[in-house]
């Protein structure tokens, strides 16, 4: 079995970086090639369809079957000349994945069995029906009631994979409940555009429409093909369960925004190319902190559109790693002792007429409007901070929260040393005063020929979980795995229901007789000292935050079954069903399927690591004892009895060792498994769930040590599993 790690790595060493070329000299020739967006429906649809279907992408307009069927018909046109001879509806199940099934374009024309045509109906087009019993549902499907449906999606364009017409759709069951991703974010979307849209009316009437935005940065690493094969806790969980870490990992920071190495600089090129040609924006590439680490970033986009390119570009960046030899991995912690992998999520709002709401302005309205959806943002996340917590909490992110590289199992918010003064200003007040932003400040350095830098008002805290950077929030607590949909649907329904409360306020003042501005500046100084519990500008990874943190009254919980619970806690509920997004039947069957899910992962993973200590890790060590035994008896033979007897003291002092971890290995295993037996008689999702993570996963870190430990004594020609070394720095 070493064979096969050396081996390994000696093809590894031997690749070299594939050829890639541009498609076109310049990227416009091809960007949105497999995308049927507005400029190829203009080219394919009439104007009377275009116009029909543009008014149910923007005014939300009932699409007419007719239009269905003239949309399916010239959508099949441009597909089928790009080669497409299927199609099918790609949803977003309760997996954090998505799902897709394919059906041709074939059906018989006339008497079965006889000649078929092409066909592709508006029908097809606008429903199809899977099974909804195979997939989580949390009890709301069981097998004997399986009918679910598919329904369109019209604001996110279809594309072409491969072969195969891919129609964006959301996931209903045959009783009308939301079994996806998708259906919750479109909800919470038309939530936020509703109540942003009416605060916004309170300072420009001419406001019609408010959009929220998504930035997304994927962070990933790259592991060549052959030592992942080799690694059967790689191949099956996502991350690998032993291993000591590296001498040198990321100590130096030498990786960081270095020189991207040359197979990855090809293989980001090729992703790139072919993200352009369905229409993503892929804008910034980099080496990130951890070694074999790296990030991809687009330009932001309306946040329904967005997560869809995300969840296209995770399946684009996995299918291309294999051709330039790479496996990729998006799990949140796949190595121990260096950075897990995030995926920011910098979320904006935007109103038609032009104005980003969160962008700082030039006049004293303009800037009375930006404070407004500050504070009222603030609000939300104090109150919701639990919620937000459990949107972006599963076993793999758990990994990566709370250590010091990324935001703490802790939501704050960080506003920066301006806008937390100009706040404070304003609670202390007596009057509505007119609410000034210094311009961005010159730094002058004093070195001939380097230009002056502009300083943003404000600066960056990477401890913080949800930041603001100056025209946007950055959620910066989501998972590189997750999707998403669970975070932006719960951050815009708790900002909608927050701005509902917060304009009912206003009108119930106004009636009252007060000014409008004087309204607004009363209810907006409340919210400051409301939610001044969930400003932190500090350092978020230290001891001392946590404790402040929970005097603040704000979520410490660090288990994942137990964060879940927010899901249904009765503000939660009553978030989720006054906005539209969610109901209370949908939510626990949500939580049903997210502590299932949580069990599965880490059953999965029990089972993997119980393998590979017996399979692996007992077998090599005490070969390794074998060699050293029959080495002291060998000595005897050699060396003076005197020599041979300090030899044999080394020898026999390594041999009870490697006796001792392993004993420990084998007891704490033999432990495991009973936690799990133990486990799993539990009836209840819950209860089962939190048994796992109290009884179950505690076996993992001891486990970890011993045979790490045992990584550092036996032979390294024998130990089986490629190194950390070898993973992370054979590029």
């Amino acid at each position: 079995m070493s064979s096969l790690r050396f081996n390994a790595v000696e093809e590894a060493f031997k690749k070299k970086a594939l050829a890639v070329c541009a498609p076109s000299k310049f990227t416009s020739d091809y960007y949105g090639k497999y995308l049927f967006n507005r400029a190829t429906m203009s080219k394919y649809l009439s104007k009377e369809t275009l116009k029909s279907l543009k008014n149910v992408i923007d005014k939300g307009a009932t699409l007419d079957l007719a239009i269905a069927n003239n949309v399916a018909a010239g959508m099949k046109l441009w597909a089928t000349e790009l080669g497409a001879t299927h199609y099918t509806h790609w949803f977003q199940p309760l997996t954090d994945g998505t799902a897709e099934k394919h059906d041709s374009f074939i059906d018989y024309d006339g008497a079965p069995g006889e000649t078929i045509i092409e066909d592709f109906s508006g029908k097809l087009l606008a429903q199809q029906e899977p099974d909804a019993s195979s997939f989580p549902s949390g009890g709301i499907r069981s097998t004997f009631e399986a009918r679910g449906y598919t329904a369109w999606d019209p604001s996110s364009p279809a594309f072409i994979m491969d072969d195969t017409l891919v129609i964006p759709t959301i996931f209903i069951s045959y009783t009308g409940e939301s079994l996806d991703l998708k259906a919750p974010l479109l909800k919470a979307l038309g939530a936020i555009n509703k109540a942003a849209t009416a605060v916004c009316q309170m300072f420009d009437p001419s406001v019609k429409k408010v959009v929220a935005y998504l930035g997304w940065e994927q962070e990933y690493f790259l592991i060549d093909e052959g030592l992942f094969a080799t690694r059967p806790d790689l191949l099956l969980t996502g991350r690998t369960l032993l291993g000591h870490e590296s001498a040198k990992n990321q100590q130096l920071d030498d990786h960081y925004f270095g020189s991207v190495p040359s197979r990855v600089g090809a293989y980001m090129k090729d992703i790139e190319f072919e993200a352009y040609k369905y229409g993503i924006p892929a804008k910034t590439r980099h080496n990130e902190v951890a070694p074999n680490q790296f990030e991809l970033a687009p330009i932001f986009g309306e946040c329904n559109l967005s997560v869809d390119q995300n969840l296209l570009m995770m399946s684009i960046m996995k299918r291309i790693a294999r051709r330039h030899g790479f496996r990729l991995l998006l799990h949140e912690k796949p190595f121990a002792g260096i950075n897990g992998s995030g995926k920011h999520n910098n979320w904006s709002l935007g109103t038609d007429t032009g104005v980003g709401l969160f962008t700082p302005g030039k006049t004293a309205i303009e800037n009375l409007q930006f404070v407004t959806f500050l504070v009222n943002t603030l609000m939300a996340v104090y109150k919701h901070n639990a919620l937000l917590k459990a949107s972006i909490m599963t076993a793999q992110n758990a990994h990566r929260l709370g250590a010091n590289e990324a935001p703490p199992a802790i939501i704050s918010a960080f506003l920066g040393t301006q806008l937390t003064a100009i706040l404070d200003k304003l609670e202390n007040s007596t009057s509505e005063e007119a609410i000034i932003l210094d311009a961005k400040k010159k730094l002058h350095l004093g070195i001939p020929n380097i230009p002056e830098v502009f300083l943003d008002n404000t600066d960056r805290n990477r401890t913080s979980a949800f930041a603001f950077t100056g025209n946007r929030f950055e959620f910066r607590a989501v998972g590189s795995s997750a999707n998403c949909s669970s975070a932006m649907a719960t951050l815009n329904a708790a900002v909608a229901d927050q701005l509902t409360q917060f304009k009912a306020e206003v009108d119930g003042k106004i009636a009252a007789g007060i000014t409008k501005e004087k309204a607004i500046f009363d209810v907006i100084k409340k919210y400051i000292k409301a939610s001044k519990a969930i400003c932190f500008d500090g350092n978020g990874y230290s001891d001392e935050w946590k404790v402040e943190a929970a005097k603040r009254g704000l979520d410490c919980e660090t288990s994942v079954p137990k964060i879940i619970e927010a899901y249904t806690s009765a503000s939660s509920i009553e978030l989720f069903k006054t906005t539209g997004v969610l109901t209370e039947v949908e939510l626990h069957a949500r939580n049903e399927v997210k502590w299932e899910t949580y069990i599965k992962k880490i059953q999965i993973e029990a089972r993997v690591l119980g393998d590979l200590v017996l399979n692996h890790i007992i077998p090599v060590a005490t070969r390794y004892q074998s060699v050293l035994l029959d080495n002291i008896f060998k000595t005897k033979a050699v060396f003076s009895a005197e020599k041979a007897e300090k030899i044999s003291a080394l020898n026999m002092a390594t041999v009870e060792e490697i006796s001792e971890h392993v004993s420990i290995i084998k007891n704490t295993v033999n432990e495991l498994v009973e936690a799990r037996k133990k486990a799993n008689v539990i009836e209840h999702e819950k209860d089962k769930a939190n048994a796992y993570h109290d009884l179950v996963l505690p076996h993992f870190d001891i486990i970890r040590y011993h045979v790490d430990k045992l990584e550092l004594i036996v032979d390294d020609e024998m130990w089986t599993l490629p190194k950390y070394r070898e993973l992370l720095f054979i590029r």
